[in-house]
């Protein structure tokens, strides 16, 4: 078949691969078409939209048989077409599919930064095991009363065995934290001894064991090496004064006639203001008090000690202390609670300086001995001192 079967010629430049005969060849550099394009080379190309099936024979039908296929491998004019690369696609445009639907290599969507959870209201603690604290606690209350309203001279034996476990609680923890080496001995037994010369002898008493008890600190590190020789009786003359002579007060206390009453008037104060402090400072404290020693105590906690050791004063000096006037126990009360957290923070001071949170583990839920008497300690002088002045020695 010849050109002119097709009509005029057409003008160079407009002529496709359709208007050759198959043994005329492909154009030059024209891919050519029909089952001898293999999917290799389509893959190359733009992809198209899928159409209807055409005939049984297959193939697009045309209403001129002349024209170019719309799925050649060439333009109109012969030129051959590039295949073709789409371009970068950015990650907010819709991803290109194939003909068939499927996406091409899409690329990923960039995750959206999602804010952080916030976080969850974390409930006020004690810190400490609570139960525990109050069991340790009420079996406290239970000896101490006992002892205290059955025998003087047991209570004064309490008395002595809570100094010398303090004691020993102190010189332990100075010489694991700051290799301070307080002769311990001379300690416990010149702490004994100033609690009874305290009770049989009065402030006298107190006062000549505590100068007999400093003098055997000196003389006991003696034995040892000159090395920290100062530094150890220096510890050794502040624990005598720190933990048995502040407890002869207690004896003093109680060698008065209503001593009981008078030593139950200042325990009932002491956890009174100590319990008031933990309650309004837990549930009402913001503004901190010393955050540099005692982190957790607060201002707001300081006037609940005052207010709470404020009312039980009034009452124990109204119905306890014989002669006393609740004007009296209100003044009582208010020395009571400034004593009282003075003796804690520098308990506090003690334990920041030597690295730990508490003095020793003998008490479950409080810690050691030193860590009940500390609050206690500066008090007795304090009370003993204006129930003296409010009502006399006894």
């Amino acid at each position: 078949m010849n050109d002119s079967s097709w009509g005029a010629p057409r003008q160079a430049g407009y002529w496709g691969p359709a208007d050759r005969s198959p043994a005329q060849g492909p154009l030059p550099g024209v891919a050519p078409t029909g089952p001898a394009y293999d999917a290799h080379d389509a893959q190359r190309t733009r992809p198209m939209p899928l159409v209807p099936d055409g005939p049984a024979h297959g193939g697009i039908q045309d209403d001129d048989p002349g024209a170019a296929r719309p799925g050649g491998p060439s333009f109109g004019d012969g030129t051959p077409q590039q295949p073709y690369h789409p371009p970068q696609q950015r990650p907010y445009d819709t991803p290109r599919t194939s003909s068939h639907g499927a996406p091409q290599n899409p690329e990923p969507m960039p995750d959206a930064p999602q804010p952080a959870p916030a976080p969850a209201p974390q409930k006020k603690s004690a810190g400490r095991d609570l139960g525990a604290a109050i069991g340790v606690g009420v079996g406290l209350g239970v000896v101490i009363v006992a002892s205290l309203f059955v025998v003087k001279t047991v209570f004064v034996g309490v008395i002595a065995i809570a100094v010398v476990v303090g004691l020993w609680e102190l010189t332990k923890r100075l010489e694991e934290r700051k290799g301070i080496k307080a002769p311990l001995v001379p300690l416990a037994v010149g702490g004994a001894a100033m609690v009874v010369a305290g009770y049989a002898r009065g402030a006298e008493g107190a006062w000549v064991a505590m100068a007999l008890t400093a003098l055997a600190v000196l003389v006991w590190r003696m034995t040892q090496p000159p090395e920290g020789y100062l530094k150890d009786v220096t510890a050794g003359v502040f624990a005598a004064f720190y933990v048995p002579f502040l407890a002869t007060f207690v004896a003093m206390m109680l060698a008065a006639d209503d001593g009981p009453r008078r030593v139950m008037t200042f325990l009932v104060l002491t956890v009174v203001s100590d319990t008031g402090a933990y309650a309004v400072g837990w549930r009402f404290g913001r503004r901190k008090l010393a955050p540099r020693i005692s982190p957790g105590k607060t201002r707001e906690g300081l006037f609940g000690a005052v207010a709470f050791a404020m009312v039980a004063g009034a009452l124990c000096m109204q119905f306890l202390i014989e002669g006393g006037a609740w004007w009296q126990g209100l003044l009582l009360g208010l020395a009571v609670a400034i004593s009282a957290t003075l003796g804690d923070l520098g308990e506090s001071m003690i334990k920041r300086d030597l690295g730990i949170k508490d003095m020793g583990t003998l008490l479950p839920g409080h810690g050691g001995i030193m860590d009940r008497l500390d609050s206690l300690l500066p008090t007795a002088p304090v009370v003993w001192l204006l129930l003296v002045i409010f009502v006399g020695s006894g």
